[in-house]
């Protein structure tokens, strides 16, 4: 009988939407990216801090991994995601290899989005999060040409208009 250990991975926006560390009991680990965009000399850092120093929140740099971003490329996410986010997703998928059960604390829909993919759970706390997996593909605005969400083109190969993205329809049952 495998038991799976649940670890909160814990993103940027879990800290800007007032999460606290000492409210958990689960292991909660972070990477050093996130550290980074926290603010300095904040109310947010220095809670931020505590829990690092206390050993409630550890920071873990994730192995060099092209799965996450290979999935984030296939579901149309990998150009709204920071460097920060990639190794968000990298380290939960890390650990999940490991035989633990990650759930990323989160609010930024591109990551709850390629999480899905990858099978890790998520929590959002300052919005809804996403209801359903999103598919996206890059469109032009003009002429309505459509391209695959990995494209690497930014302009309209037909008439040159900047390319946008939206969600690929759903079939209706």
């Amino acid at each position: 009988m495998s038991q799976t250990r649940r670890i909160i991975v814990l993103d940027t926006s879990a800290f800007l939407a007032g999460y606290d560390p000492f409210a958990q009991t689960d292991e909660q680990v972070t990477t050093p990216k996130v550290e980074e965009e926290i603010l300095r000399n904040s109310m947010i850092k220095l809670r931020f801090q505590t829990a690092v120093e206390s050993g409630k929140v550890k920071i873990k740099v994730p192995a060099k991994d092209t799965a996450a971003k290979d999935q984030a490329a296939k579901v149309g996410d990998s150009h709204k995601l920071s460097e920060t986010d990639m190794q968000l997703l990298s380290l939960s998928l890390e650990l999940k290899q490991q035989g633990y059960t990650p759930q990323i604390v989160t609010d930024d829909y591109s990551i709850q989005n390629v999480a899905k993919q990858l099978g890790i759970e998520f929590c959002a706390l300052a919005t809804f999060g996403i209801k359903r997996q999103l598919e996206w593909i890059r469109y032009c605005p003009a002429c309505f040409k459509q391209y695959p969400a990995d494209t690497k083109i930014k302009e309209c190969r037909v008439c040159g208009t900047e390319l946008k993205r939206k969600p690929r329809r759903q079939s209706r049952a």
